[in-house]
């Protein structure tokens, strides 16, 4: 084969040196991204731009020489380059695994370019095969880009696409062209152009990842912040997957308990809840629990998620508590890896926040727990309670409250028959008997008040804030609907004791000359209010009373807190005080 290539060599050597200066750049760049990332597509890209520069070493060096061996390796370098980013591009795009059959494409640039070299005279016979390999590779690298950004329409994606239809086309002339000297050096120059557009490209395909990874992943992160119960948080954490392009599901896999399933899933893992992985799901998940790092398996043709919707590759994010892997988000796609360019040690430390995200929502499940039980155990103590002050009041209204007026009747009796002096200490003692079954009585009413079982709960307050005025000669108002909803007895009970410990804090520290009682129903509450003006709150605040003991705050919120209710106070020192309490309108029965 005649190997005189017409034109001046020289005027060559210029353009030639540049591209070879800019394709080591472009290797630079992928290598730096490969040591940052480590993701295999930025590897492989780094490869295939050194084996360009290769090739425009080889074709320096056949300028300057013109001996064989260097046009062989130029002609080898030259399909190797175009392998090289074809198989970049289907990694970033499928993640494709290597096969064996794979390597038989591998040596035809070698085997063929001997044969055309060495063997071949013909020039057309021999370059065609060649540059028809060398353009068709091309030309499916543009596609493989061009199909993933039909998929998640990616700038990136789209730049390279166009770039590498292009640059197989132009691949086309060399036999009628450039062989020949007639686009010297401006082919270069057009090559250069190309090699741009694919560095651009790349740089718009990292910046497209970070910003969407990083994007997804902070609010992912505010996500699991603001998540409380173990529904919401899974709920958030699978559905923000579905914004990363190409997911088509995600499902959490966690082990509780000495058993593995899944907990949760959503798009097309929605189905997936309770169920064990199979398949690729089950690769990526099995290793990821192992290496406790992220997994990538890519599916075979005709892998069906909940055996309706096709996906292409299965990544598992390892779920850490501590150093200890209790799980994996699984996330399934059709387009690519789903961590994209994101460090891996980041997406590590995800998982690390998101098994904390978990384990706190488990804490707070927990205390959910024992902060019922506690609320019905308190509840069960001021049951106890009450029926101790009712059988107490039981016990003085039936049997000593008898007793004593049994002896006031039979110091009745004596009287009668007693002479005069007698007659004055019996008087007196008939008046201490009074003294002390009133005082009885009134015992008995602090225990269980009468009226609350006899007349209901808004009359049973009525009276009592009317025997308080009576009493403290505090003016006193009462305002309250005729009736409420119904209201389980330890609820009513627990109104009364406030309003009595409300008033008896009015009495002992307030000085106040009105007392204003209102009880209404508000967006499903009892609200008792009791309101002063007397000295109101000290220096300190509620706090202050509460340790202090007055106001019997801390009993009052025991009492209150049980039955699911709130106590507030409020009120500025001299401008009297204001004492709240909410309770649910529950009806008895109701939990």
């Amino acid at each position: 084969m005649d190997l005189t290539i017409p034109g001046g060599a020289a005027s060559e050597l210029a353009a030639a040196f540049l591209q070879a200066a800019i394709t080591v750049g472009l290797a630079v760049v992928c290598g730096l991204l490969y040591q940052s990332y480590r993701k295999p597509y930025f590897g492989w890209l780094a490869l295939a731009w050194l084996l360009y520069a290769l090739r425009l070493g080889a074709i320096i060096s056949f300028l300057g020489t013109g001996g064989r061996h260097w046009l062989y390796w130029h002609q080898v370098t030259t399909g190797w380059t175009a392998l090289a980013l074809l198989w970049a591009a289907l990694v970033f795009s499928q993640q494709l695994p290597w096969r064996k059959v794979y390597l038989a494409v591998v040596l035809f640039p070698p085997l063929w370019s001997y044969f055309a070299i060495y063997r071949l005279e013909n020039f057309l016979l021999a370059a065609g095969p060649a540059v028809l390999f060398l353009s068709v590779a091309t030309v499916w690298t543009g596609w493989a880009f061009f199909r993933y950004h039909r998929q998640v329409g990616s700038l990136g994606a789209a730049v390279l696409a166009g770039a590498l239809f292009l640059w197989g086309l132009h691949h086309l002339d060399y036999p009628f062209l450039r062989a020949r000297g007639v686009w010297n050096p401006w082919g270069y120059y057009l090559d250069i152009l190309f090699e741009l557009s694919l560095g651009t490209g790349i740089l718009l395909l990292v910046l497209e990842d970070v910003r969407r990874g990083l994007g997804t992943l902070s609010a992912l992160s505010g996500d699991l912040q603001r998540g409380e119960r173990e529904g919401d948080v899974l709920d958030r954490l699978l559905e923000r997957t579905l914004t990363l392009p190409g997911v088509r599901g995600s499902a959490m896999y966690l082990v509780q308990q000495g058993e593995a399933r899944f907990v949760g899933g959503t798009g097309v893992c929605a189905q997936w809840t309770g169920a064990e992985p199979v398949g690729p799901a089950e690769q990526a998940i099995s290793r990821a629990l192992v290496t406790a790092r992220p997994e990538i398996v890519r599916a075979r043709a005709g892998v069906r998620s909940g055996g309706e919707v096709p996906y292409t590759y299965a990544a598992a994010l390892p779920v850490l508590q501590g150093t200890a892997v209790t799980g994996a988000m699984l996330i399934l796609g059709n387009a690519r890896d789903p961590f994209a360019a994101l460090d891996s040690r980041f997406l590590v430390a995800l998982g690390q926040q998101v098994g904390a995200a978990l384990e706190s929502v488990d804490l707070y499940r927990r205390l959910e727990v024992r902060t019922r039980d506690l609320e019905r155990l308190a509840s069960r103590m001021v049951q106890q309670h009450e029926e101790e002050r009712r059988r107490l009041s039981r016990e003085l209204h039936d049997e000593t409250a008898q007793v004593f007026s049994a002896v006031k009747l039979q110091l009745g009796v004596l009287r009668e028959a007693a002479d005069r002096d007698l007659a004055q200490r019996l008087d007196r003692a008939l008046a201490l008997m009074d003294t002390g079954i009133q005082g009885i009585r009134n015992v008995t009413n602090d225990l269980r008040p009468s009226l609350l079982d006899d007349l209901g709960l808004v009359p049973a307050l009525r009276a009592l804030v009317h025997r308080f005025g009576e009493q403290g000669g505090v003016e006193t108002a009462v305002r309250a609907p005729h009736e409420l909803p119904a209201l389980a007895d330890e609820a009513e009970v627990a109104l009364f004791r406030a309003l009595q410990e409300g008033l008896a804090n009015v009495a002992r520290h307030a000085e106040a000359g009105s007392v204003t009682v209102t009880l209404s129903v508000e967006r499903g509450e009892v609200v008792l209010r009791v309101q002063d003006d007397g000295r109101g709150l000290p220096q300190g605040g509620p706090d202050v009373l509460a340790r202090e003991g007055r106001m019997g705050l801390v009993g009052m919120r025991e009492r209150i807190t049980a039955l699911g209710g709130t106590i507030s106070v409020d009120g500025d020192s001299g401008r009297g005080l204001e004492l709240v309490v909410r309770l649910p309108a529950r009806e008895p029965g109701e939990a």
